[in-house]
């Protein structure tokens, strides 16, 4: 089945939607994915009480009242003491709690989604909704017709030293006592390898580190001696004209099966590539527009500031994955070893590891989305991140420096910039001018007008 059909350089070729990774397909195989093992202390989800002979929790007096999820926050502010009294529990019978007949989906659902297989869900994509595959693009084809669009390359990453040395016991070996950013802590490479091999959390820890070229003293660029470099065919990023005070804008990413990021789109409206070093993953992307609604399960404020999602990628596949694979405008494609990703400025996107993986992901500026970047740090200033606290305007930064280094580009960027805010305008106008003549009323969505925002 053919996926693409291309433009431009006769070099290019078509892929088929073939599986990345034959190693991977045979792991996956091997997962039963029919049956969830018991609750290790016998909780049951909560529609079991209804036919069950028996309810412990009506055994607890005023708590019973209460919905489980506010019992566990209370719950959370006790130590072990203070819970050992509560019960009226002596130390040597703490062990021996029973939860039989207890039903909870509170406390059931993390063990089911820590339990769950990936499989039903990144496999079988619907051809319709398969990101395309290509070997590889010139800077002209990106620019002309690929900027837009999501896209897996197979070739360029393979010939990255990163990608011939690197494996987890290779990084354990060589930075094991050096510390990298996961979630909010700092932990070196041997405890959170530790913690990838034993864990058995829902929503495992995300190796998420920007500032790891300095910590394992890489050189990367396309000089000699390089360990990786960017895939030439996405051309200048313009946050480089920024040079020490630009964003940040790499990051060294390490994560167990089913570790990943939940919906989101990247900062400052940037674009971004996301090269697997080890392993795979499962990506499931949607356009930002005001004609295409937010992914199903995501709850998006006027401003687009905040976010509301379940709390993790398990959960939201199995509430509404199936929903999603309807959806107008839903991409989805597996970015096996040695193959890279494109996200485009304003997608949204899930990602989540299918197996244990390493990657290198990177945010850019490219021209077809300078105006994008001018008007994210113009209009909405409260939610550009990355900066240095010292940098107290972004915007008139970038404006600067774009100015001294490609004035043309920038006065493009800028005239851009403005076409868009005359549509608004306009658009605007004619709505008001509707709701005058005709009592029309409308509601936007807490969308912009153009779009990829």
């Amino acid at each position: 089945m053919l996926l693409v059909a291309m433009h431009g350089d006769d070099n290019l070729e078509l892929l088929s939607s073939h599986q990345p990774s034959a190693s991977r397909t045979a792991s996956l195989e091997e997962q039963d994915t029919s049956l969830v093992p018991s609750h290790p202390s016998d909780i049951k989800p909560l529609g079991n009480a209804y036919t069950a002979d028996e309810n412990i929790k009506l055994g607890a007096g005023p708590f019973a009242l209460l919905p489980d999820e506010l019992i566990t926050q209370i719950l959370e502010w006790l130590d072990v003491t203070d819970l050992m009294t509560l019960n009226g529990i002596p130390k040597s019978s703490l062990s021996q709690i029973s939860c039989i007949n207890l039903f909870s989906d509170t406390l059931y659902r993390p063990f089911l989604c820590a339990r769950t297989s990936m499989l039903p869900y990144t496999e079988n994509i619907p051809p319709a909704n398969a990101i395309p595959r290509l070997l590889n693009l010139t800077v002209k084809d990106f620019a002309n017709h690929w900027a837009d669009k999501p896209f897996i390359l197979t070739d360029p990453v393979k010939e990255w030293p990163v990608y011939k040395e690197w494996s987890m016991d290779f990084l354990l070996e060589k930075y094991g006592e050096t510390a990298f950013r996961a979630e909010a802590v700092d932990w070196p490479l041997n405890v959170y390898g530790h913690y990838m091999r034993s864990h058995d959390d829902e929503s495992p820890l995300y190796l998420f580190d920007h500032a790891f070229v300095e910590k394992m003293d890489l050189k990367v660029g396309g000089e000699g001696g390089s360990k990786y470099w960017i895939p030439s065919c996405f051309g200048k990023d313009l946050f480089d004209v920024l040079g020490d005070q630009r964003p940040d804008r790499r990051w060294l990413i390490i994560g167990p099966e089913k570790g990943g990021s939940t919906f989101h789109k990247d900062p400052n409206a940037t674009s971004a590539w996301n090269a697997v070093i080890r392993g795979s993953k499962y990506w499931i992307m949607f356009p930002s527009a005001p004609s295409y609604p937010p992914p199903p399960g995501v709850y998006v404020s006027e401003d687009q500031s905040e976010v509301t999602s379940p709390l993790s990628i398990t959960e939201w596949l199995l509430g509404f994955h199936a929903d999603a694979r309807k959806t107008r405008g839903c991409m989805e494609g597996i970015c096996g070893e040695g193959e890279v990703l494109h996200v485009p400025s304003g997608w949204w996107h899930l990602v989540v590891n299918i197996v244990p993986s390493i990657a290198i992901t990177q945010n850019f500026v490219p021209r077809a989305h300078l105006a994008n970047a001018l008007a994210f740090l113009r209009d909405k200033p409260e939610q550009v991140s990355g900066f240095r606290n010292e940098v107290k305007d972004p915007y008139a930064l970038f404006v600067a420096k774009l100015g001294e280094k490609y004035p043309d580009l920038l006065r493009e960027g800028l005239a851009e910039l403005e076409k868009v805010q005359a549509g608004r305008k306009r658009k605007w106008d004619e709505l008001v001018k509707a709701e005058g003549d005709e009592g029309f009323g409308f509601g936007f969505g807490g969308g912009d007008d153009e779009d990829v925002p």
